[in-house]
Formats: C-alpha cells, sequence, structure tokens
C-alpha cells in the first residue's frame, strides 16, 4: 500500500478563535497542522468549544515555528520552540508565547480527528 495526500488540499479544516487545525486522514494515520495566531490560549480558544477545562487530547507534536507554553494540570510546565519534538500527555493547559504565529505538527492522530470539535458533535 502507498497513500499520499498533500497538504495544500486538507481533508478537513477547523476554525477556532484565534487559530485554525488542517489535517490530512491516511490509513493508519491521522496528520494534523495546527496554527495558532499570538494571544491563543487553549483554555480561552479552545475549551469552551470541547466543554472541557483542559485539553484532554494527546500530543505527538513537532513545533514548526513560534514557541508554545504547555502547563499540565499537575503543574509540570515547559515551554517549547521550532526544531522541538514533544508528547503531551491529556490534562494540560497551552498557549502561544509572544508575537510571532504558533504551527504545531501533530502526528498522534487524535488531534486531526478530536480537536477542538464540540462535545456534542
Amino acid at each position: 500500500m502507498l497513500e499520499v495526500k498533500t497538504l495544500d488540499k486538507p481533508d478537513e479544516r477547523r476554525d477556532f478563535p484565534r487559530g485554525h487545525l488542517e489535517a490530512v486522514h491516511m490509513t493508519g494515520l491521522d496528520f494534523a497542522v495546527a496554527t495558532f495566531e499570538p494571544g491563543w490560549r487553549w483554555s480561552e480558544s479552545v475549551g469552551p468549544i470541547v466543554g472541557t477545562d483542559s485539553c484532554m487530547v494527546h500530543h505527538n507534536g513537532f513545533m514548526v515555528q513560534g514557541r508554545m507554553r504547555i502547563r499540565m494540570d499537575d503543574g509540570g510546565e515547559s515551554e517549547m520552540g521550532p526544531g522541538d519534538a514533544f508528547v503531551c500527555s491529556p490534562g494540560h493547559d497551552a498557549w502561544a508565547v509572544g508575537d510571532e504565529q504558533v504551527v504545531v505538527y501533530d502526528f498522534a492522530g487524535q488531534m486531526a480527528t478530536d480537536y477542538a470539535r464540540p462535545k456534542d458533535a
């Protein structure tokens, strides 16, 4: 099997305050590119859409552009920037740091299928 898709024509786009997500869905992989504008914060931009206090999506990500800070519900916190790969379990808040747009590639699949989708969808 060989399957190729271009991000220039995503299967899906989800818009939310101060950002959006574009995803391609393939056999065995859902891949998402998330773009967050300066001032974006999960608890303010996405939390009200999904109806949870913190992000309950698992992320396997790669930072392409900008800086992002993540705070876990247990208090652990880290900041990442271009070139950083990361794994983040459910139960966190995140926000764009500074004045630059943030671009993240997410390979976990759950981001492409569940992220910023209303809880009753």
